[in-house]
């Protein structure tokens, strides 16, 4: 698999003596924890290495809670709730039994623990229970709430701080310990009979959980092996030893052995070396050094500068040895240009939580779109009863939610997880009344958090910067004709964005002067940077650039642009700001290609967030940078007004990017409830760039092994534009009858990638980690 020869070891007198004693010729990954001597119960030994087997909120978790479900003004039931052993995940009790699986969740997918009656569920059902007993999971990726009342303020406290210590334990966990704790938990489960004993049966049920079909001979040579006392069962340090042999990473040996020589460690000069062969231009010997204090585990190794096996496992499972550039996962780019130099995370239809036909609206999906970082979130407004504005997808039967109980999500939620500017995109069908309503609510609800006129008198009509705005909310919405145009038709700005792809321009002309332009006047004074208008043309206007115009349209009509006129799309994107939204025949809420739409330089393309699929896992790569701001700078040629840059005509390549994919470890089971289901995984790279870019190429599939997979294949991209283009690693279930299926993925920009032997973390379909399944692949990128 990889080439190379061992070196020979040069080391100081004292360094030589400490390496004979520390080192290990076939060093394996980092075994668990020996078992607690005695305990029936070895779960617990998981908590205890979290260091809270003995905190008090914990072990009430443990003994688990009556709690009531709230999820309507009727339905209010009581149910079982107690944390698991593995202090990973929580059971339910539900009325009618499933699936074990059906019967948990995760830890490590809670999104946010909020205490009180601060849900759209507990504010408009939990109002007979006080605030004190109350609390709200929130989940990532589509799944719902959990609201819940406690019998006592106390039990209600003891859950919020339970669930806060668990994540923020997990959080701080390495790699190495993270899959410690997913391998014992699953030799818990597989310990039927929970007497710390592993019989061969117990050894098979366990290898079929963690995704590997084993040849029932091989199997029982490697449980011989470790059955030292030969009574057919593992106890202690024989299960510590199977497990050892099971989680060897051969490929990790051979690299290591390749740079450490024959004494099986490396110095700091060794280690430097093979930091340089990764393309870690900067590094030092006192960068080499520091690594080793950082994550060797031999403290003799590591008062003599000497990285040992494991620790040079701990680095590359590391976020130092991941992938993604870790320079680039904070804040680094320039904040201080104009709005329309940046792409902005974008969301379409952000009050659905499912469809647009009849899907439940949500303020919910307003606080899930702030939380993956969306800046541009959209409000769907139409007259209400009682004089309140309502938000829904108008005629539809979408549920309908109160403008202003999503203005105070927006006041609550929005700058949690960026300190930068948020849009409002309206789309307003209220009559002048409520559109008075509207402005009022903004004023009073957003305070001086509300753009309410120009930053700078003398330009008042030059973008500011996303550092100029931090903390602050704009509104993009029409703006109160001031004069007419040729024919006398009045220069309103209305859009109606859902119907303009399957009108035709005769028809939109009449509607346009049936529904001339009655705007209020006080939600016209709020639209001072994003003056909505509907983008016709890309004829130059007569007159001085208008950057504070802000033109919508359609994916048919943007995509139409950047292949008739990609030059010129270009160019307007440099100064003014473009919103880009679904066609109105997306009724199931999907999604388009949003690459298309950055390579003309469209920063507001907006996205169904609720729907999970290959889209929003570009999103989210194109903005998992930059500190996952919802900010991120586009390349110079998209920036400069005289740019010649054409999407559609992008010049020879000038960049060759080659993966080589290596292996896999702990893919996840996608069938829990079928212990014969066993993956057959694949793994293909996507390419997303201009069109010429485009491409995915894909290994073989492997029989039977989601554990521990080995490829050791090559794909080769020749790329024009690297500066735009988005890899995505995917990892695929083959199936030669059907669809394969999804496992897991992971998508970054091409600039992020770091070179060499590197370990992927994949994500779920909902974006949600699936740790501790990794790809370990290396990475070469040449420009000519």
């Amino acid at each position: 698999m990889l080439c190379g020869s061992w070196r020979r070891s040069r080391r100081s007198p004292e360094q030589a003596r400490v390496a004979s004693q520390v080192a290990t010729p076939l060093a394996l990954l980092p075994s668990p924890a020996s078992p607690d001597r005695g305990t029936k119960r070895p779960g617990l030994r998981a908590l205890k290495k979290m260091g809270l087997k003995e905190d008090e909120d914990v072990q009430a978790m443990l003994r688990g809670s009556r709690l009531l479900k709230i999820r309507s003004r009727t339905w209010h039931k009581e149910r079982l709730y107690r944390l698991q052993e593995d202090g990973l995940s929580v059971w339910f009790q539900r009325r009618i039994p499933h699936a074990p699986s059906q019967h948990i969740f995760f830890v490590q997918h809670i999104e946010a623990v909020r205490e009180g009656h601060q849900s759209e569920g507990l504010r408009r059902f939990g109002g007979a229970y006080e605030p004190a007993r109350c609390l709200t999971i929130a989940f990532k990726g589509r799944r719902k709430n959990l609201d819940l009342a406690a019998p006592t303020a106390e039990e209600a406290q003891r859950w919020v701080r339970g669930l806060a210590k668990l994540r923020e334990r997990l959080d701080a966990m390495s790699q190495r310990e993270r899959l410690n704790h997913w391998i014992w938990s699953y030799l818990h489960r597989a310990d039927s009979d929970q007497d710390s004993k592993m019989s061969f049966k117990e050894i098979k049920s366990l290898l079929r959980m963690v995704n590997v079909d084993m040849n029932d001979m091989y199997a029982y040579r490697l449980f011989k092996e470790c059955d030292h006392s030969n009574n057919e069962h593992l106890e202690g340090a024989e299960i510590e030893a199977f497990l050892r042999r099971l989680l060897r990473r051969p490929e990790l040996e051979e690299i290591f052995r390749r740079y450490s020589g024959e004494d099986h460690v490396l110095s700091a000069s060794e280690l430097l070396e093979f930091l340089e062969d990764q393309g870690e231009d900067s590094a030092t010997l006192a960068c080499a050094r520091q690594l080793i204090q950082t994550y060797e585990l031999n403290e003799r190794a590591k008062l003599h500068e000497l990285m040992t096996l494991d620790g040079f496992i701990m680095y590359l499972l590391s976020p130092e040895g991941a992938a993604l550039n870790m320079a680039h996962s904070c804040v680094f780019q320039d904040m201080g240009r104009p709005l329309a130099h940046y792409f902005i995370s974008s969301s379409h239809n952000t009050y659905l939580t499912e469809s647009q036909v009849g899907g439940p609206s949500s303020t919910e999906a307003y606080i899930r779109a702030f939380a993956q970082g969306c800046r541009c979130v959209e409000l769907d407004c139409w007259e209400g009863p009682g004089g309140e504005p309502l938000i829904y997808h108008g005629h539809t039967l979408t549920s309908k939610i109160l403008f202003r109980d999503v203005i105070q999500a927006v006041r609550d939620h929005a700058f949690k997880a960026s300190p930068y500017p948020v849009i409002l995109s309206l789309e307003n069908h209220c009559g002048l009344e409520q559109q008075a309503v509207m402005a009022r609510h903004l004023r009073s609800i957003l305070g001086d958090m509300l753009v309410t006129q120009a930053l700078n008198p003398q330009n008042p009509k030059e973008l500011p910067s996303p550092e100029q705005l931090k903390g602050r909310v704009l509104v993009k919405g029409k703006k109160l004709p001031t004069a007419r145009n040729e024919d006398g038709r009045l220069l309103s700005d209305r859009e109606d964005e859902e119907e303009e792809d399957e009108e035709t321009e005769e028809v939109l002309e009449a509607a346009e002067q049936r529904r001339r332009a009655k705007i209020s006047p006080e939600l016209s004074a709020l639209a001072v940077y994003c003056c909505a208008s509907r983008l016709r043309t890309l004829e130059p206007r007569p007159g001085p650039p208008q950057p504070c115009k802000v033109g919508s349209l359609s994916e048919r009509k943007a995509r139409k642009f950047t292949r008739e006129a990609g030059n010129s799309f270009v160019r307007h994107n440099t100064q003014q700001l473009t919103r880009v939204y679904p066609m109105g025949l997306r009724m199931n809420s999907a999604n388009y290609n949003p690459q298309e739409m950055w390579n003309a330089g469209c920063q507001l393309v907006a996205l169904n967030f609720q729907t999970p699929g290959y889209e929003m896992d570009l999103n989210t790569g194109r903005f998992l940078i930059n500190g996952q701001c919802g900010y991120v700078l586009k390349p110079a040629y998209l920036r400069q007004l005289d740019t010649t840059f054409d999407p559609e005509c992008p010049g020879p390549p000038s960049t060759t990017l080659t993966v080589q994919v290596l292996t896999a470890q702990q893919l996840p089971k996608l069938n829990a409830e079928k212990p014969s289901s066993i993956v057959d995984p694949l793994v293909r790279v996507e390419i997303y760039g201009v069109p010429a870019d485009c491409a995915q190429k894909e290994t073989d599939y492997v029989l039977n092994n989601g554990f521990n997979p080995c490829w050791d294949q090559t794909l080769k991209f020749q790329l024009r534009v690297p500066e735009l283009v988005l890899v995505r690693f995917v990892v695929e279930d083959y199936d030669s009858t059907s669809h394969n299926d999804f496992v897991g993925q992971f998508t970054l920009p091409l600039n992020s990638l770091k070179q060499g032997y590197r370990h992927i973390h994949l994500l779920s379909k909902d974006g949600a980690s699936l740790s501790p399944a990794t790809l370990f692949v290396h990475i070469s990128i040449q420009n000519s």
